[in-house]
């Protein structure tokens, strides 16, 4: 019960980002390249601040 107010460490926030931008980019992909490459771009951005968090 009390993990329903527990507030998400920031990166649990970054590493469901970085999903999402993930799945979007994927889905993209099919359809948009360039857009595809910038959510890939933003991506890699994210897991770059997650691995930074992890030093």
């Amino acid at each position: 019960m009390f993990t329903l107010f527990k507030k998400k460490s920031e990166k649990e926030q970054l590493q469901k980002k970085y999903r999402a931008l993930m799945e979007e980019s994927y889905k993209l992909s099919h359809t948009n390249r360039k857009a595809s490459d910038d959510k890939q771009a933003e991506a890699q951005e994210t897991l770059n601040r997650i691995e930074q968090l992890q030093e």
